[in-house]
């Protein structure tokens, strides 16, 4: 039984979704997947990775329960699950933010700065999620994970690598992504992304999750890239949204077909989790950005 405060036991009243609980969620998995070297105390650190992953869990199952029933809805024959999935673009939870029109057309320079802030300190790191998430994948799908990973890698040029893109972005707009000044919902989208990756109990929610970022972020990214364009960036300082916005439109095709589909035909139940995994990263976004329109529009 979990006795931590974070975790309501009567089911009312959950703190998981709190500044507290989420920034500390977030300095332990910084910490735990961070290369390390063996250390004489390392029984005291497995008793706390015990009761963290316990309220991880807690954590991940609140946001299931959330979704289950739209979750349950779709298809488990491989082809119509596909067009619920790509239909998730239009009425998934989050699509159509205001937030990226005003983004792109109004935002100032530190207006964006903040929303690019919180982006990068609530980054995952989608190379490190698509690594833990395909071990042990079956072929087809292990493959296309393979490929969208050596894409993230630049292909093998360093110039390419998206991480250091992102590095770069944060340099040129000179901002500070840091735990301590990130609102919970952009922690708690990262924590619930390393949740379904680094645990093989969420394998197949992460398929969906990661598959679904693909499959929505071309447009989110093509309204930010254009903001950061409108305030004077050059094609250099941009390209990590610039490329984005375009390369990720043949990652989903290509996820949806080589991994989703084999998962789905080869064992139904998968579209069930995958469908889950899908909707837990689009509420998560979906509550991003509803606190960033408050913060950037009202103040809040």
């Amino acid at each position: 039984m979990i006795t931590h405060p974070a975790f309501d036991q009567r089911g009312q009243g959950s703190q998981f979704l709190t500044d507290s609980f989420q920034r500390g969620l977030a300095h332990w998995n910084r910490e735990r997947l961070a290369p390390q070297f063996p250390d004489d105390d390392w029984r005291p650190t497995l008793e706390r990775d015990g009761r963290m992953l316990r309220l991880e869990g807690g954590f991940v199952e609140e946001l299931r329960a959330e979704i289950v029933s739209r979750a349950a809805e779709a298809p488990t024959d491989p082809d119509a699950f596909i067009l619920w999935f790509e239909q998730l673009k239009q009425d998934g939870p989050g699509q159509g933010d205001p937030l990226f029109p005003w983004l792109s057309e109004e935002a100032s320079r530190d207006e964006l700065r903040w929303f690019f802030e919180q982006e990068a300190a609530g980054e995952a790191g989608f190379d490190d999620l698509v690594a833990y998430t395909q071990v042990k994948l079956p072929p087809a799908a292990k493959l296309e994970l393979a490929r969208n990973y050596w894409d993230e890698m630049g292909r093998g040029n360093s110039k390419g690598m998206h991480g250091p893109m992102l590095d770069d972005l944060v340099e040129t707009l000179a901002v500070n992504p840091v735990i301590e000044n990130t609102v919970w919902e952009s922690l708690a989208l990262a924590n619930a992304m390393t949740a379904m990756a680094t645990s093989r109990r969420y394998a197949w929610h992460s398929v969906g999750a990661l598959g679904v970022i693909e499959l929505t972020a071309p447009g989110r990214s093509a309204l930010v890239a254009k903001g950061l364009r409108r305030i004077g960036l050059s094609v250099r300082e941009r390209r990590y949204f610039d490329l984005h916005a375009v390369l990720d439109v043949k990652h989903s095709a290509d996820w949806n077909r080589e991994a989703l589909r084999p998962l789905v035909a080869e064992d139904p139940r998968r579209a069930t989790a995958i469908a889950e995994g899908a909707l837990m990263r689009l509420l998560c976004g979906q509550r991003c950005f509803a606190r960033y329109r408050g913060a950037l529009w009202d103040g809040a």
